[in-house]
């Protein structure tokens, strides 16, 4: 208790009369009043302090409410009093600090070396008299007091108040307080600078803005990163009359701005609405803290739902920069809703959170504005004066102050856009929505469809110049970003009006500088990103329809288009003004938003296109096909598709089956729109073949390179059930047999396709295209599934052999058709597949994760995108494709795909996941037709391979560098391999699909041809590669794993498995690839590793290269 009175008497009583504390502060009559040490006349030396002498009662009575949450503050955050004295009287020695002498605001030599003034001082020259005063108090005010401060970033906000008589009559004309206040940051931050107290001090921009410095302190040692105090100057109340700064006063001088000497004749000045608010500001730190705090008095749920809210603004990336959605902001909107009681004191954080997101959704603030005046004042602007003046308008409680001031329309709009979909987001009984909402991130690299940055901030300098934005420029104090951001983004929002949602801009951020170092340019905001979010069906339109020529509106049409727009005549007859963009193939659709773009910024903003780093299709150059750069082969699978419904077509409609075909379903992943490098239509050059004749048969030469991959198209032909069937396995297969056999013969014969029969299939070439068709009979699974016990019963039981068959027969093709049918939903669903397929491959990772696999994952972010909307191009989808990977928890969670929203029991899968986790796949994908098996993830991948998988966030941030080129987030990491095995080009028939393009390719001895019809058949499904790598898995597969790109890779990369490597005991059984050795006088076997590298160069004769060990890497 002692110890708890000393504590007491040092925190409350010592700190109560010091100027600076809270009983300081009262006016000096009270002070006397309360016994308190009067505050000595301003000029009684350099304020020399006195011990307060207090009564006996007085030092022991109870303490106030103030003190006691002064001494709740101590602890929690300056943990020891002698801190807190310290910081409130302004460091060690702050009273000692010397008034200077007044000198010219422009003469700065003053200022010692070691600090700049934190103001970009253009012009420079500007009149007023400047001395320093130490300040009349230190108030804390904002977030930390309120207990609202979230984590990571504690910040506790001290405002500084300037004695009176630093300044003059005119100082709110032409920065002239900005500069005072800047200089009187300067001083304070020379003298902090010398202390042993602070860890570091430096400048930063209140919330980016130019004109509003602040200092920041950070304590030293390991608490540095744990708390800053930023120290706010503020003018001593009522220096300046509001009236001066209402939103259509003006306060900077053209004449001073343009640096002329005398101001033009009959000139108006032009309001400066922004540059007023920015000093009202500083007025009112202190109302608006007691303000919020009668508003968080006995109201619990609202310090919950404001940190809810600022852990869902920063996860948005909302919450910082210039013209952000602040916490502060966040603050003000909860006690309006308060106010008008939208929200009662009752309410728990989450319905505090729910009932502001509510009230964003709903409301406009660009259109209709809020104001928190309680009684109405006829003196003050009216919230029309406010909207002329601002984009979004949120009055403070004095009726002054626009809280939105810097925000442009578009980042309100935005604010907007996420609060309806959080909204549906927490309605969606389906969706997890606190993990959805507030723990994932959304940046602008995944939220968007398209992005693009401006290089060079810099020519946004000639943007102003062109749109004729001198007003602004005066206003915002030069800083050329904040003036034009509002007009481009407006200009972009219309010229991409039918296509875009959402048009939205990144807030621009200045980081903290050094107090030696200059103070950051304007320029210094790193790139300024905008993002495009787009409407599906119009995003890639061709037309860009304007008004009847005859019309007002065509003139305002045709200077908003510029030299593109043209007169065109419409099939209802009317002539109207028109932009047709050109554009062949889908991909150079999807890109039309990047020419509407570029064409804009150039003609109305004077910003060239090699400013404009534009990521729309950076990554899909890795799925281009063969050497013409037009297309990503959209086109190739449409073709493909269409000669298949001819087939199938042909199929129903044969006459002179024994029986009819009931189905036809493809089963390959081109038929579903996701192959990675759609079949090209091919004929095949007989002079690089050896030909039989009498088979019609075509083999490759040895000399020549081996020829182009032919994939064979999969279709399974459902046959009617009959009572003609064999029950006998064996036999089901011979009438399969004659089946294919009859199919080639009546093709050949009806419609005079060539076809090549076989026992498990039969191929036929059509349009250039080689189809496998394989003929099904519904009962054979269940005939497969039969086994007799030794008792003579029979019974059903899954074997490998019915497994595989239900697969292709039965869940193939379901998954085929409903993958079909969400490409005609999303069209970029199919290109996201590809893509991601296309990087499994190029991680080496082709055999190990099933294709299905793929695109189950990329159909989940099609099918439950929240927080984000359904991805509108590839590349956005790419990037959430492998975020997915990276971050999902595979270990506690299934993932469950509802195709065709299927699928209602989510809950019992769940449960069931969890209680069987032990005996499940690594990667358990459910969809509504396969719940509990996982059948695509069953095999592959395995734990092994699921560890290599997690390279992905790497290469996502590899990605975030602007601008990374498609190749380099596709190339392997090959170091953590043991042994490479390098491949000759000239025998990988896929060589043309490689990440990096070879530079010259071999003739593969086909031409591309869809028309010819009699051809001697090729080698279909022939890779020497694949052959390889089943031979090294086969004879090596207890030694090794093996990797490889399926798509042109020329390396294999191999992997010891460390278990085999350690020595085993000798056994004439085991001694394949091992060798003998004595260990500790014991004979054991270890691999043969010299021996096993001879054999893969054996194996692989012609086709390999080199081999390449890393010996460094495996030890025996």
């Amino acid at each position: 208790d002692g110890l708890r009175g000393k504590k007491r008497h040092l925190s409350g009583a010592t700190l109560g009369p010091y100027p600076g504390s809270a009983q300081g502060r009262e006016s000096p009559a009270r002070g006397a009043a309360r016994g308190g040490k009067r505050a000595a006349p301003a000029g009684a030396g350099a304020g020399a302090l006195q011990p307060a002498k207090l009564s006996r009662a007085e030092l022991y009575k109870p303490p106030t409410s103030e003190e006691l949450s002064q001494l709740k503050e101590t602890e929690d955050l300056f943990h020891s009093s002698l801190l807190r004295l310290q910081v409130s009287r302004g460091g060690p020695g702050s009273r000692r600090w010397p008034r200077s002498a007044p000198l010219r605001l422009t003469d700065q030599a003053w200022l010692p070396k070691g600090v700049k003034v934190p103001f970009l001082q253009v012009p420079f020259s500007v009149k007023g008299r400047f001395r320093f005063v130490p300040p009349t108090e230190l108030k804390v005010v904002g977030s930390y007091l309120l207990g609202t401060c979230i984590k990571p970033e504690i910040n506790v906000d001290v405002a500084v108040t300037m004695p009176r008589e630093i300044f003059q009559d005119k100082d709110n004309l032409n920065q002239r307080y900005h500069r005072k206040r800047a200089l009187y940051l300067a001083h304070i931050a020379q003298h902090f600078s010398k202390e042993k107290l602070f860890g570091s001090v430096k400048f930063a921009y209140m919330n980016s803005n130019h004109l509003k410095p602040i200092l920041l302190l950070r304590p030293q040692g390991k608490d540095e990163k744990m708390v800053t105090v930023r120290l706010h100057a503020c003018p001593a109340p009522g220096l300046f009359k509001p009236i001066r700064f209402y939103p259509s006063k003006n306060n900077v001088r053209t004449a001073w701005f343009m640096e002329q000497s005398t101001p033009k004749e009959g000139a108006t000045e032009p309001p400066t609405p922004h540059y007023n608010n920015s000093i009202l500001c500083d007025t009112v730190l202190l109302s608006h803290l007691q303000f919020l705090s009668s508003a968080a008095t006995d109201f619990p749920g609202m310090k919950d739902g404001l940190a809810l809210l600022k852990v869902w603004l920063n996860q948005r990336q909302l919450s910082k920069g210039l013209g952000s959605f602040s916490g502060f902001l966040a603050s003000m909107l909860v006690a309006y809703l308060l106010m008008k009681r939208k929200i009662v004191k009752m309410m728990s954080g989450y319905q505090v959170l729910r009932s502001t997101l509510q009230f964003l959704a709903t409301t406009d603030l660009s259109v209709t504005g809020i104001s928190l005046v309680k009684d109405a004042d006829a003196s003050l602007p009216v919230l029309d004066d406010f909207h002329q003046a601002f984009e979004v308008v949120f009055v403070d409680p004095s009726g002054l102050v626009n809280l939105c001031a810097d925000m442009t329309a578009s980042k309100y709009h935005q604010v907007q856009f996420e609060a309806k979909r959080s909204m549906e987001i927490l309605d969606d009984r389906m969706v997890d929505g606190f993990q959805v909402l507030l723990m994932t991130a959304k940046p602008m690299l995944r939220a968007f469809d398209h992005v693009f940055h401006l290089k060079h901030v810099s020519k946004l300098q000639g943007a102003c110049k062109k749109m004729q934005l001198l007003n602004e420029l005066m206003d915002r104090g030069g800083n050329y970003v904040a003036a034009a951001l509002p007009f481009i983004v407006s200009l972009l929002a219309r010229g991409l009006a039918g296509r875009a949602l959402l048009v939205a801009h990144s807030l621009p951020e200045i980081p903290e500088w050094p107090i030696d170092a200059e103070p950051p340019k304007h320029k210094d905001v790193g790139p300024l990103m905008f993002g495009l979010l787009f409407v599906p069906e119009f995003a890639a339109s061709l037309l860009e329809k304007g008004p009847q020529a005859d019309h007002p509106e065509a003139l305002d049409f045709r200077t908003f288009w510029g030299e593109k727009s043209e007169l065109r005549r419409f099939q209802d007859g009317s002539i109207c003004e028109a932009v047709v963009w050109e554009a062949d193939t889908v991909y150079q659709k999807r890109l039309i938003p990047e020419q509407i773009v570029k064409h804009l910024l150039k003609l109305h903003a004077d910003i060239p296109e090699s400013s404009i780093c534009y990521m729309g299709a950076l990554l899909e150059s890795v799925i281009r096909t063969g050497q013409e750069v037009s297309g990503t082969g959209e086109e190739a699978m449409v073709s493909v598709v269409c000669s298949y419904d001819d087939l199938s077509r042909k199929l129903w409609n044969l006459k002179g089956l024994p029986l009819t075909v009931t189905a036809v379903q493809g089963v390959h992943p081109a038929l579903r729109y996701t192959d990675v490098f759609p079949p090209i239509p091919m004929k095949p050059i007989y002079s690089s073949y050896n030909r039989i004749r009498t088979k019609h048969l075509l083999l490759p030469l040895e000399e020549k390179p081996c020829p182009a991959y032919i994939a064979p198209l999969k279709i399974v032909c459902h046959m009617e059930g009959s009572g003609q069937w064999p029950q006998d396995k064996g036999a089901i297969k011979r009438i399969k047999a004659a089946f294919h056999l009859q199919l080639a013969e009546l093709l050949q014969q009806q419609h005079q396709l060539v076809c090549r029969p076989a026992v498990t299939h039969t191929d036929v070439y059509k349009d250039g295209y080689v189809f496998r068709l394989q003929v099904a009979y519904h009962r054979e699974t269940l005939i497969l599934k039969e086994v007799v016990t030794p008792e003579g019963m029979l019974k059903y039981q899954d074997t490998e052999e019915s497994r595989q068959l239900e697969l292709e027969t039965l869940h193939l093709p379901y998954l085929t058709s409903s993958l079909h049918g969400l490409q005609q939903q999303h069209p970029v669903f199919g290109s996201t597949c590809r893509l991601a397929k296309r990087w499994v491959s190029a991680q080496l990772l082709s055999n190990n994760i099933s294709e299905e696999c793929v695109d189950l994952l990329v159909a989940f972010l099609f099918l439950h995108p929240a927080p984000f909307t359904p991805p509108s191009s590839p590349q956005v989808g790419f990037l959430r494709f492998l975020d997915l990977l990276a971050t999902f928890d595979w270990k506690n969670n299934p993932l469950i795909v509802n195709l065709n929203a299927g699928l209602t029991g989510e809950q019992a899968i769940k449960n069931r996941f969890v209680a069987a986790r032990s005996r499940l796949p690594v990667m358990f994908i459910a969809t509504p037709k396969d719940q509990w098996s996982s059948m695509w993830t069953q095999e592959q991948p395995s734990a092994q391979v699921s560890w290599v998988l997690c390279p992905c966030p790497v290469v996502a941030a590899r990605l975030g560098r602007f601008p990374a080129p498609g190749a380099m987030v596709f190339r392997p990491p090959l170091e953590f391999y043991d042994v490479l095995i390098h491949l000759n080009p000239t025998q990988i028939p896929r060589h043309l699909e490689s990440v990096d393009r070879p530079l010259k390719s071999f003739s593969r001895g086909v031409v591309k041809n869809s028309t010819s019809v009699k051809i001697l058949f090729p080698v279909v499904d022939y890779d020497p590669v694949q052959c390889y790598l089943q031979e090294l898995r086969d004879a090596f597969s207890d030694l090794a794993l093996f990797f490889y790109d399926k798509h042109g890779g020329e390396v294999i990369a191999v992997l010891w498995k460390p278990l085999s490597f350690q020595p085993q005991p000798f056994k004439v059984s085991s001694m394949k690839g091992r060798m003998v050795t004595t260990l500790n006088s014991e004979l054991v076997c270890v691999p043969n590793v010299e021996a096993i590298l001879e054999d893969f160069e054996v194996l692989g004769e012609g086709l390999v290269k080199s081999v390449e060990a890393r010996t460094e890497k495996w030890t025996i």
